[in-house]
C-alpha cells in the first residue's frame, strides 16, 4: 500500500494579511519539497470540501453555522488578534477538514497505509465553540470522531508534536475516554495550557511540556518515556497526528531546538505504534511551522518516513 497526499488549491485562498506567519507560502514550500523526484511514489488526491454536518462531529452546529455566517464577501473579519477571516478562509478550512475525513476513509478502507493532509489553516487551537490561534475548525478532532462514527473505531489516539499546545483538541476530548490526546509542546508559550497536571476526566490527556531550548535528544527522551508507553497501553485503532513543525530550531515563533531528523524519528515511532495496534492505520494533518525552510525540510522528512512504512 502507498501513502496518500491530500491537498487543495483553496489553501492558498485563505488571506491573513501581509506579515502574518500563517501564510499561503507555507503550502507552496511544502509543494516544492514534495515535488522532488523521491516523492514521485506519493498518490496525490484533492481534498474534498467537508459539509457543516461533518464539521459538527467535533463542534456544535450552532458554532459552525455562526462562523460560516461571519465569512465576509470582501475585506476581513478579525476573530482575535491573530485569527483573521477573509473571503477564502472557510473554503480553505472546509477542504482541510474534508481532506482529513477522506484520509481516514482511505486508510480505514485499506486503500493506503497512511496519509498526510497538507492544507491550511491549522486546526488544533480550535476549541469546541471557539476559533482562535490561527485555527477555525479542528480537523484532527473531526478525523477522530469520523473514524468512530463511520468506521467503528473504538479507540483513537491524537498525537500532537506542534510546538504550541493543542488546547482545542484537549477541550474537545477532555471528557472522552475513547480518545487519547498526547502532546509535546514548549511551555510557557501560547496558548498557556498543557500542564502535565491536565489529564482529562478519564486520564486520557497526556501533556509533556518542554522548556525553551530543549534539544532533539531531550525531546526524544520525553516522547519515548512519557508518550509512547501511554499510547501502547491505550492500544488505538487509529493514530491521528497533529503534525506541526514549529518546534524546528529555525522557527520564529518558539524556542525549541529540534530539526527535521527529530520529526522523522517521531514519525517512525508513531508508525510503530500504529503497526502494533492499528494495523498500520495513521493519518497526519498539517498544523504549524512558520519558517519556510524548516517547514519544507520537516514535512519532507515526515512524509518520507510515511512512505517507508
Amino acid at each position: 500500500m502507498t501513502t496518500l497526499l491530500f491537498d487543495h488549491p483553496a489553501s492558498l485562498g485563505h488571506d491573513t494579511l501581509p506579515g502574518h506567519p500563517e501564510r499561503p507560502d507555507r503550502i507552496r514550500a511544502i509543494e516544492r519539497a514534495l515535488g522532488e523526484p523521491r516523492f514521485a511514489g506519493l498518490e496525490r488526491r484533492i481534498a474534498p470540501e467537508a459539509s457543516p454536518e461533518t464539521v459538527a462531529l467535533a463542534h456544535p452546529r450552532a458554532f459552525v453555522d455562526a462562523l460560516l455566517a461571519a465569512s465576509p464577501e470582501r475585506g476581513f473579519v478579525q476573530v482575535d488578534a491573530d485569527t483573521i477571516l477573509s473571503p477564502g478562509t472557510l473554503a480553505a478550512a472546509l477542504h482541510g477538514v474534508g481532506g482529513a475525513v477522506a484520509a481516514v476513509d482511505a486508510v480505514m478502507a485499506r486503500e493506503a497505509a497512511n496519509a498526510f493532509v497538507a492544507t491550511r489553516p491549522p486546526g488544533h487551537h480550535a476549541e469546541r465553540s471557539q476559533a482562535m490561534g490561527f485555527c477555525f475548525f479542528n480537523q484532527a478532532a473531526v478525523a477522530a470522531r469520523h473514524a468512530q462514527a463511520a468506521h467503528g473505531a473504538e479507540r483513537v489516539a491524537v498525537v500532537d508534536f506542534d510546538v504550541h499546545h493543542g488546547n482545542g483538541t484537549q477541550d474537545i476530548f477532555w471528557a472522552d475516554k475513547s480518545v487519547m490526546y498526547a502532546s509535546t509542546h514548549e511551555m510557557p508559550l501560547y496558548p498557556g495550557t498543557g500542564a502535565a497536571s491536565e489529564r482529562g476526566d478519564h486520564d486520557t490527556i497526556v501533556n509533556v511540556p518542554l522548556r525553551a531550548g530543549t534539544d532533539g535528544a531531550a525531546f526524544r527522551e520525553a516522547f519515548a518515556s512519557r508518550i509512547l508507553p501511554r499510547l501502547n497501553a491505550f492500544r488505538p485503532d487509529l493514530v491521528v497526528v497533529s503534525a506541526g513543525f514549529d518546534a524546528h530550531r529555525r522557527d520564529p515563533l518558539a524556542n525549541l531546538m529540534l530539526d527535521e531528523a527529530d520529526f522523522a524519528w517521531a514519525t517512525r515511532e508513531l508508525l510503530a505504534v500504529a503497526d502494533r495496534h492499528a494495523g498500520g492505520r495513521l493519518v497526519s494533518v498539517l498544523e504549524g511551522g512558520y519558517d519556510l525552510t524548516g517547514l519544507a525540510l520537516s514535512a519532507a522528512a515526515h512524509v518520507g518516513e510515511l512512505m517507508e512504512a
